[in-house]
């Protein structure tokens, strides 16, 4: 299956979810939070490092829940700095 390139505003939520999970983690080990999220090291690396721009929704819930943080927190980071206003139509709808 080919994967369609990410829009520069898929890219820029998976920066600020990245910049957000490195920030609630703060001097916790990268090791101990993935396997306390059942994630591996490299996932939770390529996540916050912005690689993986638009993780699996159960990888995200499960980091948040470990890092302390509410999804709608996650929601609310990613989606701030009137990025919804960059959104196509289909993606303003969800962000609504």
């Amino acid at each position: 299956m080919v994967r369609l390139p990410l829009t520069p505003a898929e890219v820029e939520r998976g920066q600020r979810l990245g910049a957000l999970l490195r920030r609630a983690r703060g001097e916790r080990s990268m090791l101990l939070t993935a396997l306390d999220a059942g994630v591996s090291p490299e996932t939770l690396r390529k996540i916050e490092s912005g690689r993986v721009a638009t993780p699996a929704f159960p990888t995200i819930a499960a980091i948040a829940d470990v890092l302390g943080l509410s999804l709608d927190e996650v929601w609310s980071e990613i989606n701030r700095s009137g990025a919804a206003g960059r959104l196509a139509p289909s993606e303003r709808r969800l962000a609504s």
